[in-house]
C-alpha cells in the first residue's frame, strides 16, 4: 500500500475539497479527526490536529498543514477545470504554466496544502 498523509487544520473542509471538487471517494472516516480518500488507486490520508500524526516531535517541532509537497491530480481540459474550481471558491498559487510534459496549476485545498492539477500534453 502507498498512501500520502496530509496534515490538515480542518478535516471536514479538506474532505469536501477532495471529494466534492476533485472526485475522490471516502474510504474511511473517524469523525472530524481523520478521513481517508481515494481516487484511481491513490490513497490520501487527511489527518487533523487531533491525530497521532500531529503530535509534537521530541525536539518540540509541531507538524502542521501546508508546504510545497503535493499530490498531483491528472485532469482533462485544465482551463475548464480551473474555471469551475475558481467558481467554487478555490484559491490558486499561480496561473496555468506549460512545459514539455503538459500544463499545470497549483490549487490550495482550503486547509494549507497545495494540489497540482496536471493535464498531460496530448
Amino acid at each position: 500500500m502507498i498512501a500520502y498523509r496530509l496534515l490538515v487544520d480542518d478535516v471536514v473542509r479538506a474532505k469536501a475539497f477532495y471529494v466534492d471538487l476533485l472526485g475522490f471517494k471516502v474510504v474511511k472516516e473517524f469523525g472530524p479527526v481523520f478521513a481517508e480518500v481515494e481516487r484511481d488507486g491513490v490513497s490520501v490520508w487527511l489527518s487533523g490536529p487531533e491525530t497521532s500524526a500531529a503530535r509534537p516531535m521530541p525536539d518540540g517541532r509541531k507538524p502542521t498543514s501546508g508546504g510545497w509537497n503535493r499530490v498531483v491530480v491528472a485532469v482533462e481540459n485544465l482551463a475548464t477545470r480551473v474555471a469551475e474550481l475558481k467558481a467554487a471558491g478555490v484559491a490558486f498559487r499561480n496561473t496555468i504554466v506549460t512545459g514539455p510534459g503538459g500544463s499545470q496549476i497549483l490549487a490550495e485545498d482550503g486547509v494549507g496544502n497545495v494540489v497540482e492539477l496536471f493535464e498531460p500534453r496530448a
